[in-house]
């Protein structure tokens, strides 16, 4: 009988892919983007290991949203005071901060522990099409369908 195999943080071996966000719909990048930070897309996926790789976006403000989600979605934050509630519609919230809407939106696909923040700190996301981590020399991933 054999063992099941067990990955372990030393055996992960970690890629980096680049993805081009511009004209992607919101929803589909983020669980795509989720899947690659979990791991989940290797042979060798192990729940209680981070063995996800590191995601870069690049042109997070030319992310499309369907539907009327550009003036229904709202995103909420609260300062922790009586009445501290500041909500932003989608649209408003792709001018100011739309690093953001893709930081949030994938962030809420990951598991909401310790191994989930690990997995949230690979990802990077920028505005425009520059990225300084040439170094890495990270792949361009495609997005399937």
């Amino acid at each position: 009988m054999s063992k099941t195999y067990m990955a372990n943080k030393q055996t992960v071996e970690k890629k980096w892919f680049v993805i081009d966000a511009e004209n992607l719909v919101l929803g589909r990048l983020s669980t795509e983007v989720a899947t690659l930070l979990r791991g989940k897309h290797k042979p060798i996926f192990t729940p209680h290991v981070d063995c996800g790789d590191y995601v870069i976006i690049v042109n997070a403000e030319k992310v499309a949203l369907t539907g009327n989600k550009l003036a229904d979605k709202m995103y909420y934050r609260h300062s922790g005071y009586p009445g501290g509630l500041k909500s932003r519609n989608a649209e408003r919230m792709l001018e100011l901060q739309p690093q953001k809407v893709l930081e949030e939106s994938i962030r809420g696909m990951l598991p909401k522990t310790k191994l989930g923040d690990d997995m949230y700190r690979k990802l990077y996301v920028y505005v425009g099409p520059e990225h300084p981590h040439q170094a890495q020399k990270p792949e361009v991933y495609h997005l399937k369908g």
